[in-house]
């Protein structure tokens, strides 16, 4: 007996229903025009661990937890006297997800941890680059199911941004659409 091999549920989402709906709405003449999700990626910028290493250890952790890959260790390239930032210095930690865990962590992020923000009215719908990809803030980590409120030492924020194969924002703009972004209107 075969095993079912498991896929997330919004990349069978995005195979399903969201490929044919965003070649309706653009007009594509090849399927390999849609654009998809390319990487996601997490930064964590840890500035007060110039004091404490401690910190940036469990930062790292904690975002390790969070998105359930390993993440780098960014360094200081520049030493800054008057931030007592030496070269070489951990200033933050990034992760890389792409496939399954892009999706996986996607899903979360858009069903669990924006709802339970503080204040949230939505997403901006500008916070595009210019090249089909979003960037987005938040201001607590610990709005993730993965840290335990208890255990943490620190509240630290993070920037994620989805990175698209689209050519336009407005083409980006509505694949993140369709995959449930909740953006507030304009």
């Amino acid at each position: 007996m075969a095993e079912q091999a498991y896929e997330p549920r919004l990349k069978t989402e995005y195979r399903a229903r969201i490929r044919a709906a965003m070649k309706d709405k653009f007009n594509y003449s090849n399927d390999m025009q849609i654009p998809r999700l390319d990487k996601i990626v997490v930064n964590m910028g840890i500035g007060e661990a110039v004091a404490d290493s401690k910190k940036a250890q469990a930062a790292m952790k904690d975002l390790a937890q969070i998105t359930g890959q390993k993440p780098v260790a960014t360094k200081a390239r520049l030493s800054i006297a008057s931030f007592k930032v030496r070269e070489g210095m951990v200033v933050g930690a990034k992760v890389t997800l792409r496939k399954d865990r892009m999706y996986e962590f996607l899903d979360r992020l858009i069903t669990v941890a924006l709802p339970r923000v503080k204040d949230f009215r939505g997403l901006k719908p500008t916070s595009f680059d210019g090249r089909g990809n979003y960037a987005l803030g938040l201001r607590e980590h610990i709005v993730f199911p993965e840290i335990n409120y208890d255990e943490i030492d620190q509240i630290w924020g993070m920037d994620v941004i989805v990175c698209t194969t689209a050519g336009s924002d407005d083409e980006a703009r509505a694949l993140l659409t369709e995959f449930q972004f909740p953006f507030t209107a304009q």
